[in-house]
């Protein structure tokens, strides 16, 4: 039974495992501390959502970023770190990622990862938006994230770490002392398992990815539907940060009404030259900011929105026609047959884009090691918030977070397991008493959702698009609530209606942070507060669910993040 007592309505678990750690997620996090915590000598489960090769790692096009080429320093990558991060970095959390960053990829090389490299063999280095010197190692020109994906499934493998495909998982189970016990999930279509079951562990690693399905246009697969965050916050565990969503600005054009996955466009693209253009082919960005295109992220959207309102556009374009046609092949492949299936080809014309929903900076709040608030519960990669991100990523931090925060779970993970050897053993979960209190909702709900938070806690938010989105969310909530109340009524348990409920939690939380950071930083981008208030809120608002299903939200007294566990003297 979770810390709040609100689980999702499901059938009981009609099989179990055991293991030392269960993974949750197959993305660059996730498989890396698989891959540690088994090298290691600890049984070690995968659970994931579709395949092995499904996450969100297999679609990121730019790559890694990490100190490793000729004069460059992890204290320069710090620099640029903290700068994108708009005052909200934990500074020592982005020293750690920097330092040990070098490390986690030739530990990745190791394991298999081919990197693109130049004609003496050393390896290629590109610059993306905030990054002052080249430091963006790729693969396959464009196709960094699906050469890891590939390299760590094959090391998973071969290695046989026991994997669980096409599982969504439910609930965390703990024992009778609050301790992590494992998790309830339910595998989809026919294998070795299928329906609800569990897998009893004492630690459980979240690697679950991001939220972006909340939105209606995202450059995230379908599979991001919030799942750990929800999970987490059932459990009792304290979100943080949540309202810094990353609007990747180029992404390309489909019309207004396109709604789900899009096709991302490079921040690489703009490394390597390309311009920001309006219809009558004016670079807007020169003179906004000392990097022009190459400014971060959230200066970039927001310079593409301003332009479009000042136009009355619904996108603008990026030109990168003078790359040629060779250039385009050999390094942006997978860009370029993206654009082309949709009847654009940036080899002769400019590339219609706008910003959509890509990356979540915020997430379950954790510390230098990935504990959460959750005895035995860790967190990593996209569902986590290490500190790291602030309130905008750097471009390619992501992936080098993911190796960095999973390899220092796992030695945790490890180092504990090797402290109570003498007591080592599976907890034995709390048997929930009582029906579920958590309504679900039904499956069309999920497009009502990603509807209202597209259009009032999308890249411009306001008091009053915030303050109906939330009154919009209170009421699906509360028609699902009533339904069970009154009548025992909820929508029948599955994966649709439960990834829509997930949706439903995390979307509550994100716009409540919203409404509550009454200034601009970052990617958050308020309207009727224009300016950033570091006196007032250069701290962080973090979040826990009540057992009543509300919400409680608190801000931090300063910048740094309170730690996720007792110290020795108040336990």
């Amino acid at each position: 039974m979770s810390a709040t007592g609100i689980r999702l309505h499901a059938p009981a678990p009609g099989w179990s495992l055991d293991a030392d750690i269960v993974v949750v997620g197959s993305g660059v996090a996730g498989l890396t501390a698989a891959l540690r915590g088994a090298a290691a000598g600890l049984r070690t489960v995968v659970v994931t959502k579709a395949r092995l090769d499904a996450g969100s790692t297999r679609w990121a096009q730019g790559g890694v970023a990490a100190a490793i080429g000729e004069g460059d320093t992890p204290e320069e990558h710090l620099d640029d770190t903290l700068v994108a991060g708009a005052g909200l970095c934990d500074e020592e959390a982005v020293r750690t990622l920097v330092t040990e960053g070098p490390g986690a990829v030739r530990r990745l090389i190791e394991t298999g990862a081919h990197f693109d490299r130049d004609s003496e063999g050393a390896i290629e280095l590109a610059r993306e938006g905030g990054h002052h010197r080249r430091r963006i190692a790729h693969a396959g020109g464009d196709a960094t994230g699906a050469e890891i994906s590939r390299a760590l499934v094959e090391a998973v493998r071969a290695r046989g770490i026991p994997t669980i495909e096409n599982a969504l998982v439910l609930d965390l189970l703990t024992d009778a002392d609050g301790h992590t016990a494992g998790v309830s999930l339910h595998v989809m279509g026919e294998g070795q398992h299928d329906g609800v079951g569990a897998v009893h562990a004492p630690a459980v690693v979240l690697a679950t990815g991001g939220m972006g399905q909340v939105f209606s246009a995202t450059t995230n697969p379908s599979v991001s539907t919030g799942d750990g965050v929800a999970l987490a916050l059932r459990a009792g565990a304290e979100v943080s940060d949540l309202e810094f969503v990353q609007f990747h600005p180029t992404v390309l054009f489909l019309g207004t009404d396109a709604e789900g996955q899009q096709p991302l466009v490079s921040e690489a693209v703009r490394g390597e030259g390309a311009h920001l253009v309006d219809a009558d082919g004016v670079r807007f960005m020169v003179g906004q900011h000392e990097l022009a295109e190459l400014a971060p992220r959230d200066i970039v959207a927001k310079g593409i929105m301003r332009r479009m309102q000042e136009k009355g556009a619904d996108h603008m374009f990026l030109d990168a026609r003078h790359f040629g046609a060779e250039m385009w092949e050999n390094r942006f492949p997978t860009i370029l047959a993206a654009c082309r299936a949709h009847g654009i080809d940036p080899v002769t014309e400019p590339i219609p884009i706008a910003p959509a929903a890509h990356y979540a900076s915020g997430g379950v709040r954790t510390d230098r090691h990935g504990r959460t608030t959750v005895p035995g519960l860790y967190a990593c990669g996209e569902v986590a918030c290490t500190g790291v991100h602030g309130a905008n990523r750097l471009a390619s931090n992501s992936l080098l977070e993911g190796l960095v925060y999973a390899e220092r779970i796992a030695d945790d993970i490890v180092a504990q397991h090797a402290e109570n050897t003498l007591h080592a053993r599976v907890p034995a979960p709390v048997t929930p008493s009582g029906p579920p209190t958590h309504p679900l909702l039904p499956a069309e709900a999920r497009f009502a959702i990603q509807r209202v938070m597209t259009e009032g806690a999308g890249v411009l938010r306001s008091a009053s698009s915030l303050s109906e989105a939330a009154a919009q969310l209170a009421r699906i909530h509360a028609e699902a609530a009533g339904a069970l109340a009154e009548h025992g009524k909820t929508a029948e348990p599955g994966v649709d209606t439960w990834e829509t409920t997930n949706l439903l939690c995390v979307a509550r939380v994100l716009v409540a942070a919203a409404q509550r950071r009454e200034e601009t930083r970052g990617c958050h981008w308020r309207e009727d507060h224009a300016d950033r208030d570091d006196a007032a809120w250069r701290r962080h608002i973090v979040v826990r669910l009540n057992p009543d299903r509300t919400l409680a939200a608190h801000t931090t007294e300063t910048h740094d993040f309170p730690p996720t566990r007792p110290s020795p003297q108040e336990q």
